[in-house]
């Protein structure tokens, strides 16, 4: 297959603004990932956009299993609301109460709105 680049699920964007550490949530346009190491902002930075994280969560937010997972790139955390800017970024894969911090969360590599 002579148009084939790469599986996908680590791509290359440039770091948003203020640039992004290792391990941060990273939303650039309606790319979603996780980083891979630390970059300065604009510098060239890998993300993940497949696979199971534990990522910021807001406070007083509770998952169950199965919910759908948002991320809001003001807060730079997940949440369970849709609204505003928040995007569809995947599924909790486990429990989180209101006083967790993390949230278990599946990426599934999909495109969001």
């Amino acid at each position: 297959m002579k148009n084939y680049i790469q599986a996908g699920r680590t791509v290359t964007v440039p770091a948003p603004t203020g640039g992004a550490l290792s391990s941060d949530p990273v939303l650039v346009g309606s790319l979603f990932g996780v980083a891979a190491y630390t970059a300065a902002q604009g510098a060239p930075l890998e993300i993940q956009t497949e696979g199971v994280f534990d990522l910021p969560k807001a406070a007083t937010i509770t998952f169950a299993i199965g919910d759908k997972v948002y991320f809001d790139p003001v807060a730079e955390n997940v949440t369970s609301v849709s609204s505003g800017g928040t995007k569809l970024i995947g599924q909790a894969l486990a429990v989180a109460g209101s006083t967790d911090t993390l949230a278990r969360v599946r990426l599934p590599g999909m495109v969001i709105a």
